[in-house]
């Protein structure tokens, strides 16, 4: 709680200990690349390594020595996973993958491998590369060229950029993603800060990691407006798949979001009339019985109030003289209070 109240992040605490030479200079260059695919002639493109992951909130000068030195975020972004640990110990990226449940996983990728860097950026392109293999990608054409993106791989980035935003890396068990034959769960430590309602209903941004944020964005990955998880939501709706579940635990704080691949249960047309004639059968059934107990009840008081026959039926005033209203051997006598009600003589 007292990390979360800050206006500024734990992840932008600059880590004294640590050097720019520390950072992971292969993630850095994929990172840069990454940013000027996106923003081809951005102005940061001219700065040295140095200066520029101080313009993007990876690294800022010390108040102690005056020097540049990576920010928690730099470190969590580009550091490697040996350095990472040091300063967040529970710092933990895991991602399964398990489509047929006979064994534990068929593809592991672990941040403590030894095998990568380990750190969130090399993290989030390979595990987005996992994730979005089986999705069917349409044939399109833009400007002349094919477009190999949908909704659905626009959401999955959202899903996974939001894990990595909102962890709180002093949290228990780090990150988890899992992925099965026809759905996928994101789990990351920490609380929602909004809160589930408001992350569902979406307008307002609190990320818990807003340097590490500002990084994604400038590589067009993430919502900074508040939209992200209703945009989710909306791209389920949209392909008639099962909402997506939000899960929130405490003790240890965990968020976890489940986006399933599967279809939603819809009632056939000729279900739903079955239904209906069902319904409405045994409806008629039932008003032709009350209706029978009116008559022998009128037989033996020649005349009865509606709250006599309400009460003999169990029913409201309303619907009881909904029922005397279309019995033809019926009539009423009176208005409003004195009414009362009679077989007719011919019947």
């Amino acid at each position: 709680m007292l990390r979360d109240q800050a206006e500024e992040t734990m992840d932008m605490e600059v880590l004294d200990e640590a050097e720019i030479e520390d950072l992971n200079q292969d993630s850095i260059r994929g990172y840069r690349n990454s940013h000027k695919s996106f923003k081809p002639g951005h102005p940061f493109e001219r700065l040295d390594d140095k200066e520029y992951l101080r313009v993007i909130g990876a690294a800022g000068f010390s108040k102690g020595d005056k020097k540049l030195h990576p920010t928690a975020a730099g470190m969590l972004m580009f550091g490697n996973e040996y350095d990472i640990v040091r300063y967040f110990p529970e710092y933990f990226l895991d991602y399964r993958e398990n489509p047929d449940m006979v064994i534990r996983w068929t593809d592991r990728l672990q941040s403590s491998s030894g095998e990568w860097s380990g750190n969130v950026f090399d993290f989030y392109f390979r595990v987005y590369n996992k994730i979005t293999k089986d999705i069917k990608v349409p044939f399109r054409m833009e400007r002349g060229f094919r477009v190999d993106d949908t909704p659905v791989h626009r959401a999955l980035r959202e899903a996974l950029a939001n894990c990595m935003i909102n962890t709180d890396f002093y949290g228990k068990y780090g990150i988890l993603i899992i992925k099965e034959e026809n759905k996928i769960i994101f789990e990351n430590p920490g609380y929602i800060r909004l809160g589930k309602e408001q992350m569902r209903r979406g307008g307002k941004s609190d990320p818990r990691n807003k340097s590490l944020m500002k990084m994604f964005n400038l590589i067009d990955i993430g919502e900074h407006a508040g939209s992200g998880v209703p945009n989710i939501f909306n791209v389920w709706e949209d392909e008639g798949w099962e909402e997506p579940g939000i899960k929130e635990d405490f003790d240890p704080d965990r968020t976890s979001l489940t986006l399933k691949f599967i279809k939603k249960q819809a009632i056939k047309t000729s279900d739903k009339k079955q239904a209906i004639k069902t319904s409405d059968k045994k409806q008629a059934i039932k008003t032709k019985n009350n209706q029978e107990k009116i008559r022998l009840y009128l037989r033996g008081r020649e005349t009865a109030k509606t709250r006599d026959i309400a009460d003999l039926l169990g029913l409201s005033m309303a619907r009881t003289r909904e029922i005397l209203s279309v019995m033809d051997d019926v009539e009423a006598m009176g208005r409003n209070k004195t009414r009362i009600y009679r077989l007719r003589k011919e019947s």
